[in-house]
């Protein structure tokens, strides 16, 4: 049931995460309207994911900029980063990690909501650019 599902997600947010501020799923899919999580309590989700034995699978399985997937034509620099893309009517998004560098990596999620949101692109590539190199 979606109860179920939301008290399963609810455990093991507050079992990894503790009191980091639990989203608000709807329905599951990533597409609602009603889903809701903060810029921040995704960012600490993708610490702990980066320090989880499965990091290496999830890396894998995000679009490098520049290269592949949803990132394939993004102005960045190629490679330097590992994110998911997430769009809806008036929101753009990213989330994931970016290769700086100084040889860090940095957990980046930066979230559009707005009229122009699709406008954003550009800034957002800036970003990932602007994070990459740390020196």
């Amino acid at each position: 049931t979606y109860d179920g599902a939301r008290e399963v997600l609810r455990q093991w947010w507050q079992g990894r995460l503790g009191d980091v501020e639990q989203p608000h799923v709807d329905n599951g899919s990533g597409l609602s309207r009603d889903a809701r999580l903060t810029a921040q309590a995704l960012a600490r989700m993708l610490q702990g994911a980066w320090a989880s034995p499965v990091m290496p699978e999830l890396l894998a399985s995000l679009p490098i900029s520049g290269v592949d997937g949803t990132l394939r034509r993004s102005q960045s620099r190629p490679g330097t980063a590992h994110l998911k893309t997430g769009s809806l009517r008036d929101v753009m998004a990213i989330a994931g990690y970016v290769h700086a560098s100084s040889g860090r990596r940095y957990v980046l999620v930066a979230i559009v909501n707005h009229a122009s949101a699709g406008a954003a692109r550009p800034v957002l590539d800036s970003l990932v650019d602007w994070t990459a190199r740390d020196h």
